[in-house]
């Protein structure tokens, strides 16, 4: 791919569930950590998840979330040059409420969760970034102790393993981690193995430790992180962590990522009394976390982060606010410093970022 020493930044927005502004394409700045918006996609409904492959050639939007009626996903190809995407295709996401998209290591498959209705759809991605139609909807019937939000299952987020073999899907309504494998031929998940985790937990994000060793996943509705460590197929739990300063009455945790040299895990919670990010110091022989900090989201309800491609910058979409906030990563202690420039945009809900 040509070098254009050039980064952008995709906001990924909710647009009051009519068709709005849905997505903002900005380029970032990698040294002094601003940005100037470029261009936009408008008329499109709730595009409040995203997920860019990884070569950066494609950028992959749910559709349609939070609406009654079922979802969408769709593929749009990345112009670089004019710093602008142009959709190629959509389809029908097989659920109701899109939440989380994720691409495989080769970039030939996408898997979508749908929260709402507990279901889970495999999608072949076309040499040229289009998407075929879903080949695979998994419907899941489930529910643990928390009667308010776990009624029923509610998938929301699916990871790749760092081998590619398997598939970790995280049901916030049934307290599991549903593991599968990829049958490549069929484009179809398959062996459905479960992971139980603690009772009122709601897993509901997960990242993998760039070293592929540990994985990490964050527990909405208990604020917590749990700890594993990941080996042919298997999560073997370490330990758990509280992602919040002080107790609550009601969690929300919500994203997790680590820096590109795996040193420190950063997490959000999103009030209600408490709108922060939480640094932890990973052990690289053990997986265990240590607190460093928490650290105000300097807005309310932050949904989604990112950290930039050169690791420099941690930006913050906060929801209910209509704020991003930007903040420079101090490389050997992991704290954050807020810069002063931040970007407005309406209830951004997702960040992608990649260096052309």
């Amino acid at each position: 791919m040509t070098k254009h020493n050039k980064t952008l930044l995709f906001v990924g927005s909710f647009t009051d569930k009519k068709a709005g502004e849905g997505i903002h394409v900005y380029e970032f700045n990698n040294e002094t950590g601003e940005s100037i918006l470029k261009s936009t996609i408008n008329n499109i409904t709730n595009t409040s998840f995203l997920k860019l492959s990884s070569n950066g050639k494609h950028l992959y939007s749910v559709v349609d979330s939070q609406m009654k009626y079922n979802g969408k996903v769709a593929a749009f190809k990345v112009d670089v040059i004019n710093t602008k995407i142009s959709l190629l295709n959509m389809q029908d996401c097989g659920g109701v409420n899109p939440a989380h998209l994720e691409i495989d290591k080769t970039g030939s498959y996408l898997v979508n969760s749908n929260y709402s209705d507990g279901s889970l759809s495999v999608f072949k991605i076309n040499y040229e970034g289009s998407l075929e139609k879903n080949n695979q909807i998994l419907q899941f019937k489930d529910s643990s102790v928390l009667k308010s939000r776990q009624k029923s299952s509610h998938i929301h987020s699916a990871n790749f393993s760092p081998d590619n073999k398997y598939v970790f899907v995280h049901d916030l309504g049934a307290d599991k981690i549903r593991r599968f494998t990829l049958n490549t031929s069929k484009v179809k998940l398959e062996n459905q193995e479960e992971i139980k985790v603690k009772p009122g937990n709601g897993p509901r994000h997960f990242t993998f430790h760039p070293k592929g060793k540990f994985g990490y996943g964050i527990n909405e509705l208990s604020g917590t992180i749990d700890a594993y460590q990941y080996e042919n197929g298997n999560l073997n739990f370490i330990e758990d962590y509280f992602t919040y300063q002080q107790k609550q009455e009601v969690y929300r945790a919500a994203d997790i990522h680590i820096s590109s040299d795996g040193k420190f895990l950063y997490a959000s919670n999103r009030g209600p009394k408490e709108d922060s990010i939480v640094v932890f110091l990973i052990n690289q022989k053990n997986g265990k976390l240590k607190l460093v900090e928490h650290f105000d989201t300097g807005g309310k309800h932050p949904r989604n982060f990112a950290i930039s491609p050169n690791g420099k910058f941690l930006l913050v979409a906060n929801q209910f606010t209509n704020n991003i906030i930007i903040f420079k990563i101090n490389f050997k202690t992991g704290k954050l410093i807020k810069l002063q420039n931040e970007i407005r945009v309406n209830s951004p809900s997702s960040l992608q970022l990649k260096e052309y």
